[in-house]
């Protein structure tokens, strides 16, 4: 029943500002994002002084999706059995609301109407400034603490609430966060307080985050990863490829040494690194994933033939997924195995395990 929603995400993303301003949304995105600097007084136009040190500026033009966080997928477990709330929103240019402390001019932005010679002296923080992040984080967290949450020690993006009308979860990325729990007054108060104090957009129920696709229904919570699928296999010019039936071919053994040095190891380890990511909901394919991430240093043609491979096979099913289910119990279950000396370069073991909440996996991790 989601098919339709998930095929309407489906958008190709300009990749300079020449190309996006052609476009009426993301002219209309531009012009946004300049009134809202205007409006928050992010910096001022002046002449730059002789001696200072100008930075540069660039558009970025993203579809947003929202956000990631480690403990994503006990949340989805819980929320799926307890019947949760998983609400989404998104801080409008969050970064505006940390105050610099140094003196920093950057180049007007394309699209800035000023006089010749003028440069932008920045009163607050936007986006790529090394400093953005850190200060953003203090301030958001100053108010969660203030609305009586707790930091985890172990995931600092994950705050927690519990009080007699529920318990209340918020999961953290920078300015896109998660709210789960079974008290919706107490995500309600934390939207409006988070409203008053920067500006949010509502996006509603949780559907996206980072490439995770989220669908919801009386029988549980699906987490899936098909656009992210759909890009990998356009950007590497697979889209069109024979599928494959199965990861990789669990007979050879792969070394170090049986082929030939690839010219440019770029591709192959831009390759591997975007399919780390995609084994959050395919753990069919990460014990391929780990194998392959062992040769990133010195990779040889034989491996690159087992990356398309791995191509090929999530071909066949890109809409594959990771299942919650409702009717699951709490009980938490670990499995764990190893093989005996199976690299044939350091003799060493690979060992696994995986861990439930009653049938929902949760984590899974795979390594020599």
């Amino acid at each position: 029943m989601h098919s339709a929603y998930s095929l309407a995400i489906l958008n190709i993303e300009p990749k300079c500002y020449e190309d996006a301003i052609l476009e009426p949304c993301w002219r209309e995105a531009i012009l946004a994002e300049l009134d809202a600097l205007n409006k928050n007084k992010t910096w001022t136009l002046t002449s730059l002084l002789s001696g200072k040190k100008v930075i540069g500026r660039k558009w970025i033009f993203k579809v947003k999706y929202h956000p990631d966080a480690r403990n994503t997928a006990v949340i989805l477990a819980l929320a799926a059995v307890k019947r949760c709330h998983l609400k989404q929103i998104d801080v409008n240019t969050t970064f505006l609301h940390s105050e610099l402390d140094e003196e920093v001019y950057m180049k007007p932005p394309e699209g800035l109407a000023i006089a010749p010679g003028q440069a932008c002296k920045l009163e607050k923080s936007l986006y790529g400034l090394k400093q953005a992040s850190r200060q953003w984080n203090f301030k958001l967290k100053s108010v969660l603490i203030e609305l009586g949450y707790n930091q985890c020690k172990s995931d600092y993006s994950m705050f927690t609430k519990s009080q007699s009308t529920g318990f209340t979860v918020i999961l953290v990325y920078v300015d896109d966060l998660v709210l789960a729990g079974d008290d919706l007054l107490e995500i309600e108060r934390v939207k409006q307080t988070l409203h008053d104090r920067f500006r949010i957009k509502d996006i509603g129920d949780l559907r996206f985050f980072l490439g995770l696709e989220v669908a919801r229904s009386s029988k549980g919570i699906a987490l899936y990863q098909r656009k992210y699928i759909l890009d990998l296999l356009r950007d590497t010019g697979f889209e069109h490829c024979k599928p494959a039936s199965t990861p990789m071919d669990y007979g050879a053994k792969l070394s170090k040494d049986d082929g030939d040095s690839l010219p440019d190891s770029s591709d192959y380890r831009k390759i591997i690194g975007k399919r780390l990511y995609l084994s959050n909901t395919r753990p069919d394919i990460s014990f391929a994933i780990g194998k392959l991430s062992q040769f990133l240093d010195c990779p040889i043609t034989n491996h690159l033939q087992a990356a398309h491979r791995i191509l090929r096979y999530i071909k066949n099913s890109p809409a594959a997924e990771l299942f919650f289910s409702a009717n699951s119990d709490l009980s938490l279950t670990g499995f764990s195995d190893s093989d005996l000396a199976r690299c044939p370069d350091s003799r060493r073991s690979v060992s696994a395990y995986c861990f439930y909440v009653g049938s929902s996996l949760i984590t899974l991790k795979s390594k020599k």
